[in-house]
């Protein structure tokens, strides 16, 4: 049985993907059972993916782990994801390390629990070496805590006569988000059905292409993955401009 694997342009493939990990909640709620197990079998879900991307090519692979709205749920599933995240942690460095995939955080991280912060470095720290890919958890993190953050930085530095306001640009502005030294994404895939993009990268994601499908997270796997790929790869990405001027430029 041939993969959807075999359709990908190795050579057209996005750099960075960007994810929206939704629906682990309903997918365990479909079976009975409490959220924080549809979170549990999430992990498959990000360890398929993250294997996935590296072997094929991507560079770059964000997943939107936990937002600065998610502070508001339970405090019970606030710590079973806490812990959770620990524990996966932990437990996947030597996956990472294997498939030689760089871990990255980025958010709010001074909000994590002591535990959690700590075995994050210290993960970050053991796969600082690894060159294949970029894996990168967005954590207490929003799209626009991180824009304010930005201009705050700016502001400062406007403020001390380090920066005019007149290199202030779509460039300069870049260097002062989170993603700083990361391209745009070029492909943001959203699961469980749900069309938007709840306050996640709303800079970078300016001129990226939006891949949705019905299917829960945990249920996403490896093939899911290569037809958001070739999905991407047949569209055709115009950035203001018309159809006949891309034609023109080839």
């Amino acid at each position: 049985m041939n993969s959807i694997k075999d359709k990908i342009n190795l050579e057209r493939l996005p750099q960075h993907i960007a994810v929206i990990m939704d629906g682990n909640g309903r997918w365990a709620k479909n079976q009975g059972k409490l959220r924080i197990f549809g979170h549990q079998n999430g992990v498959r879900a990000v360890r398929a993916v993250s294997e996935a991307c590296a072997e094929i090519g991507v560079k770059y692979l964000t997943l939107y782990a936990f937002s600065t709205e998610n502070w508001n749920r339970s405090q019970i599933e606030v710590d079973a994801l806490m812990k959770l995240l620990s524990k996966t942690i932990a437990d996947e460095v030597k996956t990472l390390n294997d498939n030689n995939i760089r871990l990255n955080a980025i958010g709010d991280l001074s909000r994590l629990p002591k535990y959690n912060y700590e075995a994050l470095m210290k993960a970050i720290e053991d796969t600082k070496d690894n060159d294949r890919m970029t894996l990168t958890l967005c954590l207490s993190y929003s799209g626009r805590w991180e824009i304010t953050q930005a201009a705050k930085k700016i502001a400062e530095k406007v403020k001390n006569g380090e920066l005019d306001i007149e290199q202030i640009n779509e460039n300069s502005f870049s260097n002062f988000l989170n993603t700083s030294g990361m391209p745009d994404p070029e492909l943001l895939i959203r699961t469980s059905g749900e069309e938007r993009i709840s306050n996640f990268l709303l800079w970078q994601l300016a001129y990226s292409e939006f891949y949705f499908t019905d299917k829960f997270w945990p249920d996403f796997s490896k093939e899911d993955l290569y037809q958001s790929i070739v999905d991407y790869q047949n569209r055709e990405r115009r950035f203001g401009k018309t159809s006949e001027q891309l034609t023109e430029k080839k």
